[in-house]
């Protein structure tokens, strides 16, 4: 206990350093560099099976390679709902009259969904691995959460959409915002203000919260599959990569955010 202590104080110190003296969170950049470790492992892996099974190596591969694509494009999607204000004089001057926009990202929720998801299931393994009579009803009942079982799997796709929806409900409050454009003037295009903005805000969160939980489930349980149908242990899980990338797209924005404000090019022109 002291030893576990004593690391997650250094790790913690560490992260502050790197949030003083570097870019980002250096929290974040901590689990970045521990999941990019195990990349050699992983491929090592591939290696050893190459022999045994050269179509899965290879498929796994593209498949990895177009799931980082996917989540890339999938983390930077928004859907903008237009807002248009209206105009009006105050003084000698005319404020207001713009035409912009309220952002909503797919994928709003980050990876929350699948942490909580996935420490809720991981509750029945350790309550089975206590039990030692393998005849009894109570341990024939846990072992339907092996890992690599379906019925873990439609569960863990099934909580991670019930806690997008329930962290979507916790960041965004429709009612609020529908108050809070008709006392700045604004309204959306063809909508009236008061509950019909509220209601047309919460329908557009509910589909964009569909996509972005469903986009979380398919990239969770993607391993799952391909290590039951391949029959290859897959070392980095979709949380992983889903982490590996929005920690890498943030110390991208916040590079060109320093060079910005010290008037260089930016490093990707």
């Amino acid at each position: 206990m002291l030893a576990f202590a004593a690391g997650s104080a250094l790790v913690m110190w560490l992260g502050e350093q790197i949030d003083v003296k570097g870019i980002g969170n250096g929290i974040s950049i901590l689990l970045f560099a521990g999941i990019l470790s195990r990349g050699p492992q992983a491929f090592r892996y591939l290696i050893a099976n190459w022999d045994l099974n050269k179509i899965a190596v290879i498929a796994i591969v593209i498949l990895f390679l177009a799931v980082i694509a996917f989540i890339v494009w999938m983390t930077e999607a928004e859907r903008r709902i237009p807002v248009q204000y209206a105009k009006r004089v105050v003084g000698n001057k005319m404020y207001g009259g713009q035409n912009t926009h309220i952002p909503i990202k797919v994928n709003m929720s980050g990876v929350m969904p699948i942490i909580f998801a996935s420490s809720i299931l991981m509750l029945p393994t350790m309550i089975l691995s206590f039990m030692r009579n393998q005849e009894s009803f109570w341990y024939k009942a846990l072992s339907l959460f092996s890992v690599r079982g379906i019925f873990y799997a439609v569960i863990y796709f099934l909580l991670i959409i019930g806690f997008a929806y329930f962290y979507a409900t916790i960041q965004f409050n429709p009612i609020e915002m529908a108050n809070n454009l008709r006392k700045q003037g604004g309204a959306i295009p063809g909508i009236r203000p008061g509950k019909p903005t509220s209601d047309f805000i919460s329908k557009i969160l509910s589909r964009i919260t569909l996509m972005g939980a469903l986009f979380l489930s398919v990239i969770a349980i993607l391993p799952i599959v391909i290590g039951s149908v391949g029959r290859i242990n897959i070392s980095l899980g979709g949380t992983s990569v889903l982490i590996m990338v929005g920690v890498a797209l943030d110390t991208v924005r916040n590079l060109e955010s320093q060079m910005m404000m010290r008037h260089y090019k930016g490093f990707l022109d």
